[in-house]
């Protein structure tokens, strides 16, 4: 039988002590390629973050799989038995130019449900985390399930890019949407916008591509808080295809899908 609370123990030890790594590494020089853009960033500091997880990761489990952004991990084509989706750093160009508002996020899977979820803010020393019918928490302090939101007093992530025309979605359904709402934020991070949503800082946050190391995390915090994730037209998600997203408040979402974003 799976020992679930080792497993997650384990992996919070890992995952704080990459993050004293990451901060230790501020004060030093960064190798920066770019990958399918000049925007897409990558540094040495996530490569070496990654195989770092993966070094401790198939030493201790070596039965397990392993789903990394940077590439070093396995080539999987289903969720099949116990897998680790792990993001580095989220929020690369944000580490990058601001060394805030970036995280390290892993999802850990069995069989395609979400087990745990780990999502650490480096720099601010704040991690949210959830395990499977245990309730999510940041910092061991459990997060209340999420109070119903009206449209109209929600703060909710939207990144500028997604209001102008663009070829994911017509920007037109957005305006409307934006001008309803209270406020709207972009932080760069889809992993801590998902803990923000989870936490109740975001009521719900929107964009238009996201591959399943930016996510696999947040949906098990999101889903312990009765928190609902769909693609922007209310559609089910695929964890291992890119695809849009839509998070928030359960009675907020069907709100926002009906009124704003189904066609």
């Amino acid at each position: 039988m799976v020992n679930w609370n080792e497993i997650n123990e384990t992996a919070i030890g890992w995952v704080r002590e990459a993050g004293e790594t990451i901060r230790a590494s501020f004060s030093k020089t960064l190798s920066i390629e770019t990958k399918s853009n000049p925007n897409d960033l990558v540094t040495n500091i996530d490569q070496e973050t990654e195989q770092f997880f993966i070094s401790k990761i198939q030493s201790a489990y070596p039965e397990h799989k392993i789903l990394g952004e940077e590439g070093f991990g396995d080539k999987l084509s289903s969720l099949e038995g116990i897998v680790w989706i792990i993001d580095p750093i989220d929020g690369t160009m944000n580490f990058v130019h601001q060394q805030r508002n970036f995280a390290i996020s892993i999802g850990i899977y069995e069989n395609g449900v979400g087990k745990i979820g780990l999502i650490y803010d480096v720099v601010h020393d704040e991690l949210y985390h959830a395990a499977e019918g245990q309730g999510a928490y940041m910092d061991g302090v459990k997060m209340p399930v999420l109070d119903e939101v009206k449209v109209e007093e929600a703060i909710i992530a939207l990144n500028a890019t997604w209001v102008i025309e663009n070829r994911r979605i017509d920007h037109n359904k957005l305006i409307p949407l934006v001008k309803k709402v209270r406020g709207t934020r972009s932080y760069g991070t889809a992993a801590l916008e998902f803990a923000y949503v989870a936490s109740g800082r975001l009521d719900a946050y929107l964009t238009m591509r996201l591959a399943p190391w930016d996510v696999a995390a947040g949906l098990v915090l999101l889903k312990e808080v009765g928190g609902v994730a769909t693609t922007v037209d209310g559609k089910e998600i695929n964890l291992l295809e890119k695809s849009s997203y839509f998070v928030g408040e359960k009675n907020l979402h069907t709100a926002v899908v009906k009124d704003y974003l189904q066609s």
